[in-house]
């Protein structure tokens, strides 16, 4: 596999309103929503993810993710070896996009409201 599959997925990430990217432990690509991160790609092609535990569960039953090898709990790492790979972890760093932008607004919100929830 080449570097063409990781510039497809930070091309589109980077187009999503305030994404950014920075290197990352074990030349990785991480890429976050304010301080957030919304997942990373190492260099050899290996996408680690946050996911809920519903989406843990459901990837490694899918079969092709399988748990964070360095163990971290809440992660999945999921190989990119091809497009369809490439789409399943865009789709899966957008629903994590989605949770950061939502938390910021709601902590924004928070704030503007004097403390209310």
């Amino acid at each position: 596999m080449n570097d063409e599959l990781l510039s497809l997925v930070e091309r589109e990430v980077l187009r999503w309103p305030g994404v950014t990217s920075e290197p990352g432990r074990f030349n990785a690509v991480a890429f976050r929503y304010g301080k957030r991160e919304i997942g990373h790609v190492q260099r050899d092609h290996i996408a680690d993810l946050p996911v809920t535990p519903e989406m843990h569960q459901t990837l490694l039953a899918k079969g092709r993710a399988r748990p964070h090898r360095a163990g971290s709990k809440g992660y999945v790492s999921y190989p990119m070896k091809d497009p369809e790979d490439v789409s399943v972890i865009l789709e899966i760093l957008g629903s994590n996009y989605d949770r950061a932008k939502a938390a910021a607004e709601r902590r924004a919100a928070s704030r503007e409201g004097g403390g209310e929830a």
